[in-house]
């Protein structure tokens, strides 16, 4: 059997991504609390030992769904980060982050922003939670650095809040009708305010 070995020197089974991705697809289209650990392993074709050889808990198998999800979005921000040429692209990259994200191939349709979705389910001190407030606070983060070069540090942080909450917005609208229209939309009128810098 072949391993990888993952940042922390742990080595990863094929069996774990199977069942991180066979997690990921039903945490995505029915929920967390809806799938049951017999749903995810036998999707993922593995024993339910297996699963917890991998993942000391679901909370444990949730959490690295978010860090999946969270490192899947960040891939797609590159790419597009890649293309760009001026800091406002930078910025319009974030959108067709989530843009790009949204026109994946979703086997039950797409239902908007898959961490927000989890956070929804998940406890105020759960450790998952914490864990989409870290993706969302780094959106942002991504947001004020290529804000900074346009304007002072204090207006590019008023704007990239504002920006942020019209991505969210847009994103939870997007999930509702099951479409990225919203999404497109709300890149269009980022890019009228910035281009009013």
């Amino acid at each position: 059997m072949t391993t990888r070995t993952e940042n922390n020197g742990r080595r990863r089974s094929p069996a774990r991504a199977r069942i991180l991705n066979a997690a990921a697809q039903h945490f995505y289209a029915d929920g967390i609390a809806a799938t049951g650990i017999d749903v995810i392993t036998s999707s993922a074709g593995v024993a339910k030992m297996s699963l917890y050889n991998n993942f000391a808990s679901k909370a444990a198998l949730v959490e690295a769904y978010i860090d999946a999800r969270h490192e899947e979005w960040l891939g797609l921000y590159r790419a597009r980060l890649a293309e760009t040429a001026t800091a406002q692209e930078g910025v319009l990259a974030v959108f067709d982050a989530y843009i790009d994200h949204a026109a994946a191939a979703y086997s039950h349709g797409f239902r908007g922003c898959g961490l927000l979705n989890a956070a929804a389910e998940l406890g105020a001190d759960d450790p998952g939670r914490s864990a989409v407030r870290r993706h969302k606070e780094h959106v942002e983060r991504l947001l004020i650095e290529h804000l900074t070069t346009l304007t002072d540090p204090p207006a590019a942080h008023q704007l990239a809040e504002r920006l942020s909450f019209l991505l969210e917005g847009s994103m939870a609208r997007a999930g509702l009708e099951g479409e990225p229209t919203r999404l497109l939309h709300a890149r269009e009128f980022a890019a009228e305010l910035l281009g009013a810098l």
